[in-house]
């Protein structure tokens, strides 16, 4: 039996309602102005091999069918992957899984508070991501954001000592502060560069009240994943282009700085498999 005639949501299924045509660059800004606009010919375009999506857009076609869904994102184009868990499969299997279809893990999410840190390391290696990152903290305190900072430091060590980069990706919250404190700085201020990077989700950084060119450079050197979420005129999740975050204006002005992944995600797509081809004919197509 082949794979589609086993697989009940295969690449063809999958594929069927993907868009065809390259997502508009065309965009209303939704930074602040809080520098000059970039006045260069938008001739830069950024690298296929830095293209990648967090596959928790997907998770829902993926818990139905892991197989065929990683299948269609390989024919769609993607080389990479962000993992968020592996849909009930051991690292050694959703290895195989990767192999199969060509793509590579290049980043994942995992969270390390009240885990074996040793055994995500482990894991790590057996996927083959070298960069990992936490995905999600929240308190209602500076000294527990503070606590939260000095033991994300320590995880960062033991990743970094074992060569994967870890670091911390932002939601909208990070950037409002308590007592006039805002816990993105308490993160950034507890923990070493060398042990901490950060994975910058453009769509909850606007959402917060920042500016990401200015947080880019605010942090400059630190900054080396972007998640590539765009936001509806209503505050929702759109797919990239369609909402109105300025993604070449930022993308002009955060160029200068370490290699950066620019990751497609919806936070909650109407059609994943849509999303997915929008978001990687966008990213592979804008001009900046």
């Amino acid at each position: 039996m082949n794979d589609n005639a086993r697989n009940p949501l295969s690449r063809r299924h999958l594929l069927r309602t993907a868009a065809a045509g390259a997502a508009a660059v065309g965009l209303t800004a939704a930074l602040p102005a809080t520098a000059a606009a970039v006045d260069h010919p938008r001739t830069r375009r950024i690298p296929k091999d830095r293209i990648s999506i967090q596959l928790y857009t997907l998770r829902d076609v993926l818990g139905e069918d892991t197989e065929g869904t990683l299948e269609a994102l390989a024919d769609i184009g993607y080389r990479s992957v962000e993992l968020a868990g592996t849909y009930g499969r051991s690292a050694t299997e959703f290895r195989a899984l990767l192999d199969r279809y060509h793509l590579r893990a290049t980043s994942a999410h995992v969270g390390f508070d009240g885990a074996d840190v040793d055994q995500l390391i482990e894991d790590a290696r057996i996927i083959g991501y070298s960069v990992a990152d936490c995905a999600w903290a929240n308190y209602s305190t500076i000294e527990e954001w503070t606590a939260f900072a000095r033991r994300l430091d320590r995880a960062g060590e033991a990743f970094r000592k074992a060569g994967i980069a870890y670091g911390y990706h932002n939601h909208a919250h990070e950037f409002q502060p308590i007592d006039g404190v805002r816990p993105m700085d308490v993160i950034a201020e507890n923990t070493d560069p060398r042990n901490i990077h950060f994975e910058y989700d453009l769509y909850w950084v606007v959402t917060g009240g920042a500016d990401p060119v200015r947080e880019y450079w605010r942090r400059f050197g630190r900054v080396r994943q972007f998640h590539v979420k765009d936001r509806a005129a209503d505050g929702s999740f759109a797919d990239l282009g369609e909402g109105t975050i300025d993604f070449p204006e930022i993308f002009a002005r955060t160029w200068r700085g370490p290699m950066k992944q620019y990751i497609v995600e919806n936070d909650q797509p109407r059609d994943a498999l849509h999303s997915a081809q929008v978001g990687f004919d966008y990213l592979s197509n804008v001009r900046f």
